[in-house]
C-alpha cells in the first residue's frame, strides 16, 4: 500500500494570521514613547537604547502569535542637531506576505527611526 507523500507543510502564512502593519506601528509607538520620553540623547546610552528597544518590540511582537513571520527590528538613534539622515535596507520581498511598519520619535535632543 503506497504511503501518501503530499506536501503538507506550510511555507506561506494562513491569511487569517497576516501582519498587520497597523498594529504593529502600534506598538512600535508605544514602546518607543515608554522607553525614551523625557530622556535626552547621550551617545554613550545610545547603543544599549538600541539593544533594548529592539528586544522589547520583538518580544511584544512575538505576542502577537503570528505563525511562519520572522522579524526584522532595525533600530536607528542619532542626535538631533538639524542635521539629514539617509537610512536604507534591502530584502527579498513577497508582496502577498511581506510588510513592513516604522515609527519615528523624535524630541528636542533625540532621533529616532524604527522599521
Amino acid at each position: 500500500m503506497p504511503e501518501d507523500l503530499s506536501n503538507s507543510y506550510n511555507i506561506r502564512p494562513n491569511f487569517k494570521h497576516k501582519f498587520r502593519p497597523a498594529s504593529v506601528k502600534a506598538i512600535i509607538h508605544d514602546v518607543l514613547n515608554e522607553e525614551l520620553s523625557g530622556k535626552k540623547y547621550s551617545s554613550e546610552e545610545a547603543t544599549a537604547w538600541c539593544k533594548h528597544i529592539s528586544e522589547t518590540v520583538k518580544e511584544k511582537l512575538k505576542e502577537l502569535d503570528l505563525d511562519r513571520y520572522k522579524f526584522i527590528v532595525q533600530v536607528v538613534i542619532g542626535e538631533q542637531r538639524g542635521e539629514g539622515v539617509k537610512v536604507a535596507c534591502r530584502c527579498l520581498w513577497d508582496s502577498d506576505t511581506d510588510n513592513y511598519a516604522q515609527d519615528i520619535f523624535m524630541n528636542v535632543s533625540t532621533l529616532l527611526e524604527l522599521r
